[in-house]
C-alpha cells in the first residue's frame, strides 16, 4: 500500500543542514544551544470532550487550561523567526475546543509555519472552514470505529458524535473541493481488538466521503497513563488485515497500514540514545509549559520553561534546557522510554548518522 506522506517513516532526511548541526554537537552545549525545533506540537487547550479508552494523556486530567491569544500573538511570529517549520495542534486536549483556534491557525501560517491539526472533529467552530482550512497543510481525524455504537464505547462519548464527525468531514471535503484548497484530509484509527472487525467498513466510509487516506496504527503504552487495557496487545494475528485493506485503495484514496510500526512494538529499542531530544522537536502544553519530549509531560526533568513567563528563545537557550541536554545525552535510560514514540524513526536514522557511523564513510 502507498504511504505517500511517509507516515510510517520520517522526513528528517529532507533537512540535511539541521542533521549536520546535530552530528557536530557531541557534548558541546554551545553548539547545541541554538539548534531550534523543525517541528512542534502545541496543545491550545487541555480540556477534551471525549474519554477514549486508549488515551495516553489521561494522567494530565483534561484540565480546562488554554493558551491565550495574547501569548500566541507573540509566540508564533517568534517561532517562525527562529526557524520552526511546522506545528501540529493536538496535545492533551481537543484543539477545536479553543475559541480562537481558527485565528491561531491563520496566524501560524502567516508566521511562515506550516500547520496541521489532529482532532476528533466532533465539533467545528463556525469560522473554521473559511478561516482555518485554507491555512492547514493536513488534518488527521481520530476516528476509532466504523459504527456509532463502537465509536461511543471506544471514544467515551455519545453515539450521535459519530454522525457529527461524518458531517464535519463531509463539510471539509466540500469546502476544499469548491475552493480548490491544498489541505490533505485524512482519518486515523488505532487498531484495537474491539474495532478490528470494523476497519474495512471504516475504510469504505472514508473513501466514499472523499478523504485522502485512512491510517491504521498500533497502540503504544504510555509510561504514565492510567489506561493499561491494551498494555500487552499483540499484533501478530492482525497483520493480515493490511492485505485485505488494499482493495479499498483508489487513485485518490490510500490506506496506510502501519505494519512496520506494529512489528516494532515487541522488539527492543534499535538505538541506545535519543538524539532527537532536545533538538528537532518540542512540545508546548496548554499551561504554557515547554517540554522537550511529549512522552514525559509533567516530568520536571523535561520541562524547560513557560511561554507565559518568558520568550521561547530564552527558554530554548536557557539553563533548564542545558540540563535536559546533558541528562538526555548522558543519563537517560532509553529502555524506560515509550515504545514507538513520535521520534522513533527519526532516532533510528540519527543513530546511523551519529552513533553507528561505519568505517570508510567518505567512500560514498
Amino acid at each position: 500500500m502507498a504511504d505517500l506522506f511517509q507516515i510510517d517513516s520520517h522526513k528528517l532526511i529532507y533537512h540535511p543542514e539541521r542533521v549536520a548541526k546535530l552530528a557536530d554537537v557531541g557534548q558541546d552545549w554551545e553548539k547545541a544551544k541554538h539548534i531550534y525545533p523543525i517541528y512542534m506540537e502545541i496543545a491550545p487547550v487541555g480540556a477534551c470532550n471525549h474519554r477514549c479508552t486508549f488515551c495516553s494523556v489521561d494522567y494530565i486530567g483534561y484540565k480546562p487550561n488554554r493558551l491565550s491569544m495574547d501569548v500566541m500573538n507573540t509566540l508564533l511570529p517568534e517561532l517562525g523567526r527562529l526557524g520552526v517549520k511546522s506545528i501540529m495542534y493536538a496535545g492533551e486536549g481537543e484543539p477545536l475546543l479553543h475559541k480562537n483556534i481558527s485565528s491561531i491557525i491563520r496566524l501560524t501560517k502567516d508566521s511562515g509555519i506550516d500547520v496541521s491539526l489532529t482532532t476528533n472533529a466532533s465539533i467545528m467552530p463556525k469560522d473554521f472552514l473559511e478561516m482555518a482550512l485554507p491555512a492547514i497543510s493536513w488534518i488527521k481525524v481520530s476516528l476509532n470505529a466504523g459504527s456509532a455504537e463502537s465509536y461511543a464505547r471506544i471514544h467515551g462519548t455519545k453515539p450521535e458524535d459519530f454522525e457529527k464527525v461524518m458531517a464535519n468531514l463531509a463539510a471539509m471535503v466540500k469546502q476544499r473541493r469548491e475552493n480548490n484548497l491544498d489541505c490533505v484530509i485524512g482519518a486515523q484509527i488505532l487498531l484495537l481488538p474491539e474495532n478490528a472487525h470494523e476497519i474495512t467498513k471504516l475504510a469504505a466510509t472514508c473513501r466514499d466521503l472523499g478523504l485522502d487516506y485512512l491510517v491504521v496504527k498500533p497502540y503504544s503504552q504510555h509510561l504514565f497513563s492510567g489506561n493499561i487495557l491494551y498494555k500487552n496487545i499483540d499484533y501478530s494475528g492482525l497483520l493480515a488485515l493490511g492485505e485485505e485493506l488494499k482493495s479499498f485503495e483508489t487513485s485518490t484514496f490510500n490506506v496506510v497500514f502501519r505494519s512496520h510500526t506494529m512489528k516494532k512494538y515487541n522488539e527492543p529499542h534499535a538505538y541506545k540514545k535519543c538524539n532527537a531530544t532536545p533538538f528537532v522537536w518540542g512540545y508546548i502544553m496548554a499551561t504554557g509549559v515547554v517540554s522537550s519530549c511529549s512522552a514525559y509531560l509533567l516530568d520536571e526533568r523535561f520541562e524547560l520553561g513557560n511561554v507565559n513567563d518568558e520568550s521561547f528563545e530564552a527558554i530554548w537557550t536557557g539553563e533548564k534546557r542545558r540540563k535536559n541536554f546533558e541528562f538526555v545525552k548522558n543519563k537517560l535510560d532509553i529502555t524506560e522510554c515509550r515504545k514507538n514514540c513520535r521520534m522513533d524513526e527519526v532516532n533510528r536514522y540519527l543513530n546511523r548518522v551519529i552513533d553507528e557511523r561505519p568505517q570508510h564513510v567518505n567512500f560514498i
